[in-house]
């Protein structure tokens, strides 16, 4: 069969896939902790699912505008703009089905075939697919575990260029929990002043904005007004909280932009549910004091992990600042030997597909991350699960024979 040169041009998304193999083990009856998907352990907040609730009752189970409902898009406009220090109104806030479904509206809008895009890595698997999926070029800007995970202005200056069409910032980081700070920004900002094209964009994947554990997140919007019009925030409900499943996401850019994107979901997907609708309202509008209770129980999970990591031998991580991600530098256990036989951990795939086979934990390859030697672990999940999956990673990687 003939499949389309925009679909072999992309890769399947490695943190679903892990999570399918860990679903399928599970489903056959193997004890197997997922380490995996980026997705609280947390069910979504009552008052959220009571709102779900009414909004059936009512009826309202019919398409809505395609940006989505008024009401939801003022309560986004009226939270990004606090977070932000902005003056936002309906017309600058499109609804979508989750914040990846945002990011392909946004990139659909703004790319034509080469325009480049900067992307800082290790990243987010899905950035790069989704920039050259719609005819752009993704541009790999390294930034190094040693220094932070910090963006490099120097660096930064040396890969954008009037075909620069966007960069891509993601504060917290997934995979790696680095936090941006203002000093970042300003840097971030200078480029794009000295360096860029009057029509280069700084896209902001907020998604775990307020998931932080230590410092102070920062927004583009404050540290640079000046480039206010060349803006774009992506954000939504899925981690903040626990709505993963709801696929609900936003994004807060110039009103023409965010026009363009709206005529694009609605040749495509139309609106968002409108039963996920109300319960984002709900969520937004409703009590917060769920999201710092899971934020704190993140915080108590993340610290655990990150000193379980450091006791075992030749394994290095850089604190997490936020998100439910460690990245441990496991580069030292490539090249090892399985334990009773003769085969070689070549890469990071290879350590994966072992732990997950000896240990029975599923972990994400930082290759897909560009970040090969790296593995992605989640402490999205239960504190006993964190407890004995790392007991369990440690004994495995203590098995092979270096």
């Amino acid at each position: 069969m003939r499949i389309s040169a925009h679909a072999r041009s992309i890769q399947p998304s490695l943190t679903l896939q892990v999570a399918a193999r860990a679903a399928k083990l599970r489903a056959e009856g193997v004890d197997v902790i997922s380490f995996g998907a980026g997705e609280p352990d947390f069910d979504t907040p009552a008052h959220i699912k009571r709102a779900a609730e009414a909004a059936l009752e009512r009826g309202e189970t019919k398409y809505t505008q395609v940006a989505g409902t008024p009401e939801l898009r003022e309560a986004v406009a009226a939270e990004l703009s606090r977070a932000h220090g902005l003056r936002l109104g309906v017309e600058n806030v499109i609804v979508s089905v989750g914040a990846k479904h945002s990011l392909f509206n946004l990139f659909l809008a703004l790319l034509d075939p080469g325009d480049e895009v900067v992307i800082p890595a290790p990243c987010w698997v899905s950035y790069p697919e989704i920039v050259t999926l719609v005819g752009g070029t993704p541009v790999i800007l390294e930034t190094r575990a040693e220094e932070g995970y910090r963006i490099d202005e120097r660096r930064l200056g040396e890969v954008v260029s009037h075909r620069t069409r966007a960069i891509v910032l993601c504060s917290p980081s997934n995979p790696t929990g680095a936090l941006y700070d203002e000093r970042t920004l300003v840097g971030v900002a200078r480029v794009v002043r000295e360096r860029g094209g009057p029509d280069t964009f700084v896209v902001t994947d907020d998604i775990y904005r307020r998931l932080v554990y230590r410092g102070e997140w920062s927004s583009m919007a404050r540290v640079a007004p000046e480039l206010l019009g060349r803006l774009a925030f992506v954000d939504g409900v899925s981690k903040t909280y626990a709505m993963t499943g709801w696929r609900i996401g936003y994004c807060a850019a110039p009103a023409e932009l965010i026009e363009a994107m709206a005529k694009l979901q609605g040749q495509s997907t139309t609106n968002p549910a409108s039963v996920s609708q109300a319960a984002a309202l709900a969520a937004l509008t409703g009590p917060q004091e769920p999201v710092e209770e899971m934020r704190r129980e993140f915080d108590r999970r993340r610290r655990t992990m990150v000193s379980r990591l450091r006791e075992i031998p030749d394994v290095a991580v850089h604190e997490p600042a936020g998100a439910f991600y460690a990245f441990p530098d496991l580069r030292a256990y490539l090249g090892a030997r399985l334990p009773d036989r003769d085969t070689v951990i070549e890469d990071d795939l290879a350590l994966a597909q072992y732990v997950l086979d000896q240990a029975r934990v599923a972990i994400v390859p930082g290759s897909g991350c560009l970040a090969p030697g790296f593995e992605r672990l989640s402490y999205a999940t239960s504190m006993s699960n964190v407890e004995e999956g790392l007991r369990r990673f440690a004994t495995a990687l203590g098995a092979l024979r270096r």
